[in-house]
């Protein structure tokens, strides 16, 4: 197991569901979701394809009944970059699996050694290639702050996944949980890290640089969870870590645009983004308030998200 999984915790789950509790919450989701063919089926919370076959099989049998026309679109699943060959993807294609995602976390040999991932960046290339030979959406995921890895080398890890040219990015700051080896090196002071406001800062870097490759965050920082809540004993939990970088994004923008003025400025943003644009408890509009700029945000369904304009 790796420096830093504590898989109960992070899915939350308290048993292994079986194909008939699949087909259960299936088909109560589908009576919920208002467009069901715009969504998917996920499989999360740990490595799909290294589980055992006949569970697997158990349970993408039962989630493809609910694939198809008037359905689902289609079966999402993680796993990791060492645990894909073409046999695996054989039977996710004829069983609907529409995306996989991988857990690369890092591309630094020396970083995923440190952390017993057990797989090397090599492995991440590989399996990317095979599953977009194989047709299938392709989604990475990466982790920032890990036990031996500096800014520079998550930033070289970020231009790595880039290269490849995935669909989707997910981007995950580690959180320290109780019983796993992260979390013993840590309590021993052999790992540090970086106060949590400069891992906003560097993700929103992250969410930008992403961004303008033409590649979709879809998640950044871990799900809120009680779980995690109760047992992380350090790390980059915040449960809208999110909002805190789209925040910081959008700060960045506004001081670029009210550079050199005082006083009152309107500033227009994506009307879907002003929440984001204002800050949690109105940080960002205290924030120049202070630097003696009065701001108000209005929207514009002109203004693209994460950027934002001054009204003249």
């Amino acid at each position: 197991m790796c420096s830093f999984c504590n898989q109960n915790t992070i899915s939350g789950a308290e048993h292994l569901p079986d194909g008939d509790e699949v087909r259960d919450i299936c088909r109560r989701a589908l009576a919920e979701v208002s467009s069901p063919e715009n969504t998917e089926i996920a499989f999360f919370g740990g490595s799909f394809t290294a589980i055992p076959r006949d569970y697997m099989l158990e349970l993408l049998t039962a989630a493809s009944e609910f694939v198809g026309e008037g359905k689902f679109s289609g079966i999402r699943c993680s796993t990791r970059p060492d645990c894909i060959d073409g046999e695996v993807l054989g039977i996710l294609k004829k069983y609907g699996v529409s995306a996989i995602e991988l857990g690369a976390q890092s591309m630094n040999d020396t970083v995923l050694a440190a952390n017993e991932r057990g797989h090397s960046a090599a492995d991440v290339v590989n399996a990317s290639r095979l599953i977009r030979e194989y047709g299938f959406e392709l989604g990475l995921q990466m982790m920032t702050g890990l036990y031996m890895s500096s800014i520079d080398d998550d930033m070289d890890t970020a231009r790595k996944i880039a290269g490849i040219k995935p669909d989707t990015v997910r981007i995950y700051p580690v959180v320290v949980l109780k019983n796993t080896k992260l979390g013993q090196l840590f309590i021993d002071g052999k790992y540090d890290m970086i106060p949590l406001d400069d891992m906003v800062r560097f993700c929103a870097e992250l969410m930008i640089f992403f961004g303008n490759s033409g590649i979709n965050v879809i998640k950044c920082g871990l799900h809120a969870s009680e779980f995690v809540e109760t047992d992380m004993v350090a790390g980059y939990y915040h449960p809208a870590f999110r909002e805190l970088c789209e925040m910081y994004i959008y700060r960045r923008e506004i001081a670029e645009k009210c550079e050199g003025i005082s006083g009152d400025a309107t500033i227009e943003v994506c009307p879907k983004c002003i929440s984001k644009a204002v800050g949690q408890k109105k940080a960002n509009v205290l924030y120049f308030k202070d630097k003696g700029i009065n701001i108000k945000i209005v929207g514009n369904d002109e203004v693209p998200i994460y950027k934002c304009r001054l009204r003249s």
